[in-house]
């Protein structure tokens, strides 16, 4: 079931988002408006010269696996940070919540607002294309959301997750959290998600709600030379 999470973003691009894919067998990427993120299979000097070519300049990559990140020497990392992995122990219910819907592109802007304003990770306006995402609105602003991220065989990423300032601490965003972990596990598809190393609070509450860790992750922002 964890097989590939080490380098989920090539997993991902190599499989169900393959439609999204960017370059070629040794190194792809999703096109830049969408995310910055990159990857390889392995270290290898046939990956790392087709990672050199895919890169674009004035663009930035951002690399998410298990392994320590090895570069070309065309390429430079602008910032480093330490992650965590943690995948679900057991499927979540499926349940319907009035204050519950579906977001679409009318809602992208709104998103994209909301993300900027919590920092929960990378994010941009055609986050949508990752997959679904779901939010709770008060008098037409959305207030709370989240949503799918990198999907590999049988899995896929719980992300997105922001609650605004001015309601935090009245449960939205564990309403948001197992709402979209029941939606993933009613596909029958296990839960994963990634979070900063350093935001214990966060890694605190995905234990309680019955994930893991799995493993800690690099995370690099790569630009060319």
């Amino acid at each position: 079931m964890n097989e590939g999470l080490d380098r989920p973003i090539w997993r991902a691009l190599t499989t169900r988002h393959r439609h999204l894919a960017v370059g070629g067998e040794m190194a792809r990427r999703y096109p830049p408006d969408v995310s910055a993120f990159t990857a390889t299979p392995d270290d290898g000097e046939a990956a790392m010269s087709a990672l050199a070519d895919l890169a674009q300049p004035g663009t930035t990559m951002l690399f998410l696996q298990a392994d320590p990140i090895l570069l070309p020497p065309r390429l430079v990392t602008t910032k480093t940070a330490e992650g965590v992995q943690m995948v679900a122990e057991r499927p979540f219910a499926a349940f319907e919540d009035t204050r519950v819907a579906p977001l679409g592109p009318e809602d992208a802007e709104a998103m994209l607002e909301l993300a900027e304003l919590t920092r929960p990770g990378p994010f941009s306006l055609k986050a949508q294309s990752f997959g679904a995402f779901w939010g709770v609105k008060s008098e037409g602003r959305l207030i709370a959301m989240a949503g799918e991220r990198l999907k590999v065989p049988g899995m896929t990423e719980l992300s997105g997750l922001c609650t605004h300032p001015d309601v935090q601490g009245r449960g939205l965003g564990t309403l948001m959290f197992t709402y979209v972990a029941g939606r993933i596990s009613a596909r029958g598809e296990g839960i994963f998600l990634h979070a900063y190393a350093w935001n214990e609070r966060a890694i605190r509450l995905y234990e309680t709600l019955g994930f893991r860790l799995r493993t800690p992750m690099h995370i690099a922002f790569v630009e060319a030379a």
